[in-house]
């Protein structure tokens, strides 16, 4: 049976740090593994900050699921601006924003975005154990 956490923050720049604190607090309840922990909770804080920044919902909440199912682990951050889906960006060296996907796309072992009904949601998959892990890949619609 797979462990899960879900939880809601009102869709504010304030609240990305509680995000933060409730992915790390579920994680070392998990057990899992720092490095891991570290890698997961910092893309949870860049997709998040995506959330809030761009979704044009007004009073909108952004939804943060975690998944532990054997030893695969699936972050998942969704709001309900569901008809503007991330892109890669390729940032120039000097441009100061827009490299968070880019870091998805290298600490994650898979990611991509999904339309729901009401949302959009973003995901990535980690596998813990890194030596195994396949080559990193982007899935761009369904997990």
């Amino acid at each position: 049976m797979p462990e899960t956490e879900t939880f809601r923050i009102p869709k504010h720049r304030r609240h990305v740090p509680d995000a933060r604190q409730r992915v790390r607090k579920a994680l070392a309840g998990w057990g899992v593994a720092a490095q891991l922990a570290d890698s997961v909770v910092l893309l949870a804080n860049e997709l998040v900050t995506n959330a809030v920044t761009h979704c044009r919902v007004s009073e909108a909440q952004v939804q943060v699921t975690l998944t532990l199912h054997g030893t695969e682990l699936v972050l998942e951050v969704s709001d309900p601006d569901r008809n503007r889906l991330p892109r890669l960006h390729h940032s120039d060296p000097d441009e100061e924003r827009g490299r968070g996907l880019a870091l998805v796309s290298a600490l994650a072992d898979a990611w991509g975005c999904r339309q729901e009904p009401y949302a959009k949601c973003v995901w990535a998959r980690f596998l813990p154990v890194e030596a195994d892990a396949p080559e990193r890949t982007h899935v761009p619609a369904a997990l």
